[in-house]
């Protein structure tokens, strides 16, 4: 618990920072909101790929901040909150319903949503085109999970939902019923992003990003052998102020 609340307050330091050096530097400030589609790679402890992750929307909202730094060249870090997850069936439902759940029934299912303060870093090449210019752009992004939730849905206990449970251990989650392990907060990935800005500072933009993370637990302190990463791509539209 102290090592998560150690990492969060890494996060909105860092927030904090970026937020105040905008403020300073010679900035154009921005609003985004859009939709993600979003997944979870998931692999067993013998490296095979765990079939039946399913894409699940969500959306994310926040701020972005375009430092110059050249000519048509920028640094683009943002603050965002981030819906991701995925819809789990077959065996990717088993692989987290193992212990109750298994093995899966025709129609079975398990969606997961994490809801995630998120600091995307982008290096952005704006070139002219027409009337605007053109988004290019590609960095690391920092996140961190500040809840979660699933819906369960079963042929023999019907519809379960409750909130989910996140540890860098196995040993540290909970005995609660009512929630649902899950994995590690804090993740760190590569964005990619390719759209448009227009003469009145609206933007439109796809967004791609991959999980680099491991978020499956250690267990007793050892490193897993299981993988468990985020990924996801999306449509988000925006304007400078």
């Amino acid at each position: 618990m102290k090592q998560s609340k150690l990492t969060l307050k890494s996060f909105l330091v860092a927030a904090a920072i970026m937020v105040t050096g905008a403020a300073m530097a010679q900035v154009d400030v921005g609003v985004r909101a859009g939709v993600n589609l979003s997944n979870l790679t998931i692999k067993d402890a013998d490296g095979k790929t765990v079939d039946g992750a399913k894409l699940t929307p969500g959306f994310n909202a926040g701020l972005t901040f375009d430092i110059p730094v050249a000519d048509e060249f920028y640094i683009q870090p943002g603050a965002l909150f981030s819906m991701k997850g995925a819809k789990l069936e077959k065996n990717a439902h088993e692989y987290f319903n193992a212990d109750a759940y298994s093995p899966a029934a025709s129609g079975d299912y398990t969606r997961l949503n994490t809801y995630n303060l998120e600091v995307p870093v982008n290096f952005i090449f704006k070139p002219a085109a027409g009337n605007g210019n053109l988004l290019i752009g590609a960095g690391p992004y920092f996140s961190y999970a500040l809840g979660g939730k699933f819906k369960r849905v079963t042929d023999a206990y019907g519809t379960e939902t409750g909130k989910l449970e996140f540890a860098n251990d196995y040993n540290d989650f909970g005995d609660d019923p009512d929630k649902m392990t899950f994995g590690k907060r804090a993740d760190v990935g590569a964005n990619l992003l390719f759209g448009y800005e227009f003469a009145n500072r609206f933007s439109v933009q796809l967004n791609g990003q991959l999980g680099l993370t491991n978020l499956e637990p250690k267990t007793d302190g050892r490193k897993p052998d299981e993988v468990l990463k985020n990924n996801s791509f999306g449509l988000s539209v925006g304007y400078k102020f």
